[in-house]
């Protein structure tokens, strides 16, 4: 009986590791302060399939939400961050919460920063690649902003100024 369970057990799990995809590229943004703020961190976006598996980790923030977009251009030399233009928006879509089909392809919703100052992301994406093509995001502007995007307001979310400023490299 001892090995009937030992054999179902290894059946499960050889076809749970078979179905799962492997990790593909990864890409990278540091963070760092903008508009005067203490905010810096690091973003990691790793393609999985095909959806793109980010993480962060984030410090000096206020506590509560804070809208957390990939931008256009992977420029942070402004001061204020104005410099990453819009909201990474390939297919020119309405501004939206990142677990609707129809949003910028660079809305990624909010980090949730608790009383220290810090917030941490894990979450998947469509419609985004770890890559330089039409949906790609790398060479792209990752910013952190001031408050919390309300995940309807076109085309910025009403996120406020722009706290933290990083190239996906």
């Amino acid at each position: 009986m001892k090995n009937v369970i030992k054999a179902a057990t290894c059946a499960m799990l050889l076809s749970a590791c078979a179905s799962m995809e492997p990790d593909g590229p990864t890409a990278v943004a540091m963070v760092r302060p903008a508009s005067g703020s203490q905010v810096r961190g690091e973003a990691k976006f790793t393609q999985v399939g095909s959806r793109v598996r980010v993480t962060a980790e984030i410090t000096g923030l206020s506590p509560g939400a804070h809208g957390f977009h990939i931008h256009e251009k992977g420029d942070c030399s402004a001061a204020d961050g104005m410099s990453t233009g819009g909201h990474f928006n390939p297919q020119s879509k309405k501004h939206g919460a990142p677990d609707t089909p129809d949003r910028h392809a660079g809305d990624l919703g909010n980090l949730t920063a608790d009383q220290s100052g810090k917030a941490t992301l894990s979450m998947m994406v469509d419609g985004i690649s770890v890559g330089k093509g039409m949906d790609g995001v790398i060479g792209r502007g990752l910013i952190v902003h001031a408050n919390a995007d309300d995940l309807k307001t076109d085309p910025t979310g009403n996120a406020g100024g722009r706290y933290g400023c990083g190239v996906i490299q």
